[in-house]
């Protein structure tokens, strides 16, 4: 049986769409508090010339910006791709409640793979994980974006 997707990743999909769309890496991420929406940002690395334009680390950013604090204690990321071991560390110093993420990452993921940084006994914080939701869907812009450029 399949379930739609929550709002959030639908959105965060849409986002990675554009990401690809725009020659970046298909990886969008949402940030939302309650059930509102308060961030959202897409893969800008290739746009920005900014190694660290992660998905997520911009919709850190805009959230924090937006609620005027770095503690994101009440809010959840939704994110199409595991995040690596840099996202990750920054989820944790946001001090985020959840993170829910679309495809596993085996190569690059820093969450059920390779760095599992909130695992590590130096983590201080670690939000509630959850994975899989919407992952065929982001796991397949990742193989075509790929394979277009291969």
């Amino acid at each position: 049986m399949t379930f739609p997707l929550p709002p959030p990743m639908r959105r965060a999909l849409d986002l990675a769409a554009e990401a690809a769309a725009g020659g970046d890496v298909p990886v969008g991420a949402v940030v939302t508090l309650g059930d509102a929406i308060i961030a959202e940002c897409r893969n800008a690395m290739r746009a920005s010339n900014d190694p660290t334009a992660h998905a997520e680390i911009e919709a850190i950013r805009a959230a924090a910006a937006k609620l005027g604090t770095s503690r994101l204690d009440d809010c959840t990321l939704w994110v199409t791709l595991e995040p690596c071991a840099m996202c990750a560390a920054a989820i944790g110093l946001a001090r985020f409640k959840a993170l829910r993420f679309g495809a596993e990452d085996p190569k690059g993921g820093g969450v059920v793979h390779g760095a599992r940084i909130f695992a590590q006994p130096t983590c201080h914080h670690r939000p509630d994980v959850l994975g899989g939701i919407g992952g065929e869907e982001s796991a397949e812009l990742l193989r075509n974006f790929f394979a277009e450029r291969r």
